[in-house]
């Protein structure tokens, strides 16, 4: 059974896993350490440690195993023009990436926006690069930084600490200002937008303002 989420935050559904667990990109394959972006993620406390927020992901890890899976989600798509994969979680196999295309190509009518870290693997560079041919479907590359380090890629996506923050980014970029909104996208789609190479998001919460002056006092 298909069950997706409804993120206050945003103007569509999203389908999630339980964050960090499903995360490979959250540790930095060098030093062994969660990296700053995943360090004060949202996803890893507050609502999302709910039993019934909890036990919707542990399903959803389970659920896309099926062979009904991608026909399902289909069907479930019929109405919605803006998609997001993943409020919580990332695409932690490559077998789900797959189906994920699938879905996203059998779903013309629907925008799909797939934030991720798998990125950094090579295995999934062939299944990303195929998302991004798709004219509905922004896959942005998350960076790992708090202080506005960018990835390469079409799209991609960074944290800085404050709003004012200066990133050293030519193309064409949105700083988002949820923040000025009570935390709501409101009528915004930069991150389903193909044109909009970077999102820029500030910092915020306590465990942010904790890791920024830490890093900042280094």
């Amino acid at each position: 059974m298909i069950k997706l989420s409804a993120a206050s935050k945003m103007p569509c559904k999203s389908w999630s896993l339980e964050a960090f667990t499903t995360c490979a990109g959250a540790i930095d394959v060098v030093t062994g350490d969660i990296v700053d972006a995943c360090e004060i993620c949202y996803a890893r406390g507050g609502f999302y440690q709910m039993p019934v927020v909890k036990a919707l992901r542990v399903h959803n890890k389970q659920d896309w195993k099926r062979d009904e899976f991608v026909p399902e989600f289909i069907i479930k798509l019929d109405t919605e023009r803006y998609f997001r994969w993943f409020d919580s979680g990332d695409c932690y196999s490559l077998k789900l990436a797959w189906k994920m295309y699938a879905i996203m190509l059998a779903t013309p009518w629907c925008n799909h926006w797939f934030p991720t870290r798998q990125h950094k693997f090579d295995k999934f560079k062939e299944v990303l690069d195929a998302m991004e041919l798709l004219p509905n479907v922004v896959v942005r590359r998350s960076s790992d930084s708090i202080s506005g380090e960018l990835v390469s890629g079409a799209n991609s996506s960074t944290i800085v600490p404050y709003v004012e923050t200066e990133i050293n980014f030519l193309g064409n970029s949105e700083v988002c200002l949820a923040y000025e909104r009570k935390g709501k996208c409101d009528t915004c789609r930069a991150c389903w937008d193909k044109d909009v190479e970077v999102i820029i998001y500030p910092a915020h919460g306590r465990k942010a303002s904790k890791l920024i002056k830490m890093r900042e006092a280094a």
